[in-house]
Protein backbone atom coordinates (compact mmCIF):
# COMPACT_ATOMS: atom_id res chain seq x y z
CA UNK A 1 0.00 0.00 0.00
CA UNK A 2 1.02 3.43 -0.85
CA UNK A 3 2.42 5.27 2.20
CA UNK A 4 2.81 9.08 2.20
CA UNK A 5 6.11 10.44 3.30
CA UNK A 6 5.62 13.11 5.40
CA UNK A 7 8.08 15.97 7.38
CA UNK A 8 8.55 15.63 10.95
CA UNK A 9 5.83 18.21 12.92
CA UNK A 10 8.80 20.27 13.69
CA UNK A 11 11.97 20.10 12.14
CA UNK A 12 15.21 22.31 11.70
CA UNK A 13 15.83 23.00 7.78
CA UNK A 14 18.47 25.24 6.88
CA UNK A 15 20.81 26.28 3.54
CA UNK A 16 23.87 24.43 4.78
CA UNK A 17 27.68 23.95 4.00
CA UNK A 18 30.31 21.42 6.03
CA UNK A 19 31.31 24.36 8.42
CA UNK A 20 28.48 27.16 8.04
CA UNK A 21 24.34 27.29 8.45
CA UNK A 22 22.42 29.82 7.22
CA UNK A 23 19.82 31.68 8.98
CA UNK A 24 17.95 35.01 8.29
CA UNK A 25 17.72 38.34 9.96
CA UNK A 26 15.53 41.24 8.97
CA UNK A 27 16.74 45.04 9.63
CA UNK A 28 16.21 48.29 8.59
CA UNK A 29 18.15 49.63 5.55
CA UNK A 30 20.46 51.52 8.09
CA UNK A 31 21.42 48.59 9.99
CA UNK A 32 21.60 46.61 6.80
CA UNK A 33 24.24 48.61 5.40
CA UNK A 34 26.32 48.88 8.44
CA UNK A 35 26.33 44.75 8.74
CA UNK A 36 27.49 44.46 5.17
CA UNK A 37 29.91 46.67 5.57
CA UNK A 38 31.26 45.34 8.83
CA UNK A 39 29.95 41.89 8.00
CA UNK A 40 28.91 41.95 11.57
CA UNK A 41 26.37 43.33 13.46
CA UNK A 42 26.26 45.81 16.65
CA UNK A 43 25.56 44.40 19.87
CA UNK A 44 22.52 45.34 21.74
CA UNK A 45 19.03 44.31 22.51
CA UNK A 46 17.71 41.09 20.87
CA UNK A 47 18.09 39.35 17.87
CA UNK A 48 16.04 37.38 16.18
CA UNK A 49 16.76 34.86 13.44
CA UNK A 50 15.39 32.06 11.31
CA UNK A 51 17.02 29.59 8.99
CA UNK A 52 14.04 29.39 7.25
CA UNK A 53 14.26 31.83 3.98
CA UNK A 54 10.42 31.11 3.33
CA UNK A 55 9.61 32.02 7.09
CA UNK A 56 12.07 35.44 6.68
CA UNK A 57 9.94 36.18 3.55
CA UNK A 58 6.29 35.84 5.13
CA UNK A 59 7.98 37.81 8.65
CA UNK A 60 9.01 40.45 6.62
CA UNK A 61 6.44 40.95 3.70
CA UNK A 62 9.13 39.85 1.33
CA UNK A 63 11.01 42.75 2.84
CA UNK A 64 8.13 45.63 2.70
CA UNK A 65 7.47 45.72 6.66
CA UNK A 66 8.57 49.00 8.23
CA UNK A 67 11.80 48.15 10.10
CA UNK A 68 12.60 45.09 8.23
CA UNK A 69 12.68 45.97 4.67
CA UNK A 70 15.91 44.35 4.22
CA UNK A 71 16.96 40.81 4.68
CA UNK A 72 20.04 39.85 5.70
CA UNK A 73 21.17 35.56 5.13
CA UNK A 74 23.77 35.63 7.61
CA UNK A 75 26.36 32.29 7.72
CA UNK A 76 26.91 31.21 11.03
CA UNK A 77 29.54 28.69 12.13
CA UNK A 78 27.72 24.90 12.75
CA UNK A 79 28.96 25.23 16.21
CA UNK A 80 27.93 28.87 16.87
CA UNK A 81 23.90 27.52 14.93
CA UNK A 82 24.18 24.70 17.61
CA UNK A 83 25.19 26.92 20.73
CA UNK A 84 22.13 29.24 19.16
CA UNK A 85 19.76 26.59 19.55
CA UNK A 86 20.71 25.06 22.54
CA UNK A 87 20.96 28.42 24.18
CA UNK A 88 18.39 31.28 22.58
CA UNK A 89 14.67 31.67 23.17
CA UNK A 90 13.04 28.93 20.29
CA UNK A 91 9.57 29.13 18.90
CA UNK A 92 8.06 27.28 16.20
CA UNK A 93 5.48 28.58 14.05
CA UNK A 94 3.95 27.02 11.03
CA UNK A 95 6.39 26.90 7.47
CA UNK A 96 5.07 29.20 4.77
CA UNK A 97 4.49 28.27 1.06
CA UNK A 98 6.06 31.02 -1.47
CA UNK A 99 2.58 32.67 -1.53
CA UNK A 100 2.92 32.56 2.55
CA UNK A 101 0.18 30.43 3.61
CA UNK A 102 0.58 27.94 6.60
CA UNK A 103 1.89 24.71 5.62
CA UNK A 104 1.64 21.62 8.22
CA UNK A 105 4.80 21.35 9.58
CA UNK A 106 6.52 23.81 11.78
CA UNK A 107 9.59 25.84 11.26
CA UNK A 108 12.13 27.23 13.67
CA UNK A 109 12.67 30.90 14.62
CA UNK A 110 15.07 31.63 17.51
CA UNK A 111 15.73 34.66 19.87
CA UNK A 112 19.23 35.58 20.84
CA UNK A 113 20.00 38.15 23.93
CA UNK A 114 22.50 38.72 26.62
CA UNK A 115 25.48 36.75 26.39
CA UNK A 116 24.60 34.74 23.17
CA UNK A 117 23.95 37.77 21.52
CA UNK A 118 27.82 39.19 21.81
CA UNK A 119 28.62 35.36 20.53
CA UNK A 120 26.36 36.00 17.58
CA UNK A 121 28.42 39.01 16.59
CA UNK A 122 32.02 38.22 17.68
CA UNK A 123 32.08 34.55 16.80
CA UNK A 124 29.38 32.66 15.17
CA UNK A 125 29.10 34.96 11.70
CA UNK A 126 31.32 34.12 9.21
CA UNK A 127 29.62 35.98 6.55
CA UNK A 128 26.38 38.69 5.67
CA UNK A 129 24.56 39.14 2.37
CA UNK A 130 21.52 41.00 1.30
CA UNK A 131 18.89 38.11 0.12
CA UNK A 132 16.39 41.25 0.02
CA UNK A 133 16.02 41.16 -4.17
CA UNK A 134 16.20 37.71 -4.12
CA UNK A 135 12.74 37.65 -1.75
CA UNK A 136 11.08 40.64 -4.04
CA UNK A 137 12.29 38.88 -7.33
CA UNK A 138 10.56 35.84 -5.82
CA UNK A 139 7.28 38.32 -5.02
CA UNK A 140 7.16 39.33 -8.46
CA UNK A 141 7.26 36.40 -10.20
CA UNK A 142 4.31 34.81 -8.32
CA UNK A 143 2.68 38.42 -8.82
CA UNK A 144 2.48 37.73 -12.37
CA UNK A 145 1.85 33.28 -12.12
CA UNK A 146 5.64 32.35 -12.70
CA UNK A 147 5.88 30.04 -9.81
CA UNK A 148 7.88 27.72 -11.67
CA UNK A 149 10.61 29.96 -11.95
CA UNK A 150 9.98 31.63 -8.47
CA UNK A 151 10.54 28.49 -7.08
CA UNK A 152 13.97 27.77 -8.36
CA UNK A 153 15.26 30.80 -6.58
CA UNK A 154 14.58 29.41 -3.25
CA UNK A 155 17.22 28.19 -1.31
CA UNK A 156 18.02 24.22 -1.00
CA UNK A 157 17.33 23.89 2.99
CA UNK A 158 17.51 20.45 4.08
CA UNK A 159 17.02 19.01 7.46
CA UNK A 160 19.65 19.66 9.75
CA UNK A 161 21.59 16.71 12.04
CA UNK A 162 20.16 17.25 15.11
CA UNK A 163 22.01 15.24 18.42
CA UNK A 164 19.38 13.50 20.58
CA UNK A 165 19.92 15.75 23.11
CA UNK A 166 19.61 19.16 21.29
CA UNK A 167 16.60 17.73 19.41
CA UNK A 168 15.28 17.27 22.90
CA UNK A 169 15.93 21.02 24.45
CA UNK A 170 14.67 22.60 21.47
CA UNK A 171 11.42 20.60 21.21
CA UNK A 172 12.36 19.23 17.56
CA UNK A 173 10.64 15.99 16.35
CA UNK A 174 12.59 12.62 16.12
Amino acid sequence: MFEEKRVPDRQVRAAQTETTVRVYQACSPAVADAALEKQAFERGGRVRVTPSFRLAAHDSGNGRKPGHERILAVELTREGFEQALAHGHVQWEAERDLDHTALNFQAIRLALSGGAVDHYVDEWITAVTDVTPVMRDIAGLLATDQLHLAVKLVPHEPPYPLGADLAEVIGATP
